[in-house]
């Protein structure tokens, strides 16, 4: 299914490859039919009848993933969605999103995935922006971690940078990080850092320290992005004293939006915060259809 020139710069405009969003809501459409066809829709909505909806917030969030909404509509068939919100845009309830037009079963058959994707997304933009606000002015910034849904990684780190949070890594290629059981099976935390130097010496590395001992040996052997594991802000606030600047920070590991303030208070420079992806509530988003018209003569 081709995409329409403006749905495919859309979704390019939001650092999303259009053809790999083609590829997930093709097999998403196709997960809902599970081989067969959509009778509910096929016995109670005549051939050639047309319909627009709106795309309608049930609740105060953050928008993000209209455009791919609106390639769920186009690769289910001919049918034109229309934004009326921008994606990062809050959004109130009751707020239309976007309208949608065309055949009114291809409008029904596509409108659950539409929805799943959409609301899914705008679920951690909305969160991220609730971080984000709450560390506002502390010179911290939140970052996402791989705690993403299998299939689903580009998208819902685009919807942490919707709600105004920053991405860490994409995939294990494009940036190393030196956990524990690497540093265990490594012998060490600079053993482990300079093992990675050494076979990957243009490769960005974090390293994991679990101790603020640990935070300095990582830094003075090279690295510059430690993540402080599960340290409480009296360590937090020591490591960053100690480094001096020489690495960016990034405290991981019993963050919550009760000690988020706090813990961006001490000098880190992120806050990796995997509830982002893996605890986002859904945005509640519904689709309310308006019967147009009905094509006669396809009907006969």
């Amino acid at each position: 299914m081709t995409l329409r020139p403006q749905t495919r710069q859309a979704l390019a405009d939001a650092g999303l490859d259009p053809d790999a969003v083609v590829d997930l809501v093709t097999r998403a459409l196709e997960e809902d039919l599970a081989g067969g066809v959509d009778a509910t829709t096929l016995a109670t909505v005549p051939a050639g009848s047309l319909s627009s909806g709106d795309l309608v917030s049930r609740a105060d969030g953050i928008v993000a993933g209209v455009p791919v909404a609106a390639a769920v509509f186009e690769v289910a068939g001919d049918a034109v969605l229309e934004p009326v919100a921008r994606d990062g845009s809050l959004v109130r309830r009751g707020t239309p999103l976007a309208t949608v037009a065309g055949p009114t079963r291809v409008l029904l058959t596509a409108e659950r995935t539409a929805l799943n994707l959409i609301g899914r997304l705008s679920g951690i933009a909305t969160l991220t922006a609730i971080w984000v606000d709450e560390v506002a002015g502390t010179g911290a910034a939140v970052r996402d971690t791989r705690k993403t849904t299998p299939g689903l990684r580009a998208l819902e780190k685009y919807a942490v940078r919707c709600g105004g949070g920053v991405n860490h890594r994409m995939s294990l290629s494009d940036a190393a990080m030196v956990k524990d059981n690497h540093v265990v099976a490594a012998g060490g935390v600079v053993a482990a850092f300079e093992a990675v130097r050494r076979a990957y010496p243009d490769l960005p590395v974090e390293v994991e320290a679990d101790t603020v001992d640990d935070a300095v040996l990582a830094v003075e052997a090279g690295a510059d992005l430690v993540l402080l594991d599960n340290m409480g802000p009296e360590d937090l606030r020591r490591a960053v004293a100690l480094v001096e600047g020489r690495a960016r920070l990034e405290a991981s590991g019993g963050l919550s939006l009760a000690n988020a303030r706090e813990v961006a208070s001490t000098g880190v420079d992120y806050l990796a915060v995997g509830a982002l992806t893996h605890s986002a509530q859904v945005l509640d988003i519904g689709l309310d259809l308006h019967p147009l018209s009905r094509d006669t003569a396809e009907e006969d």
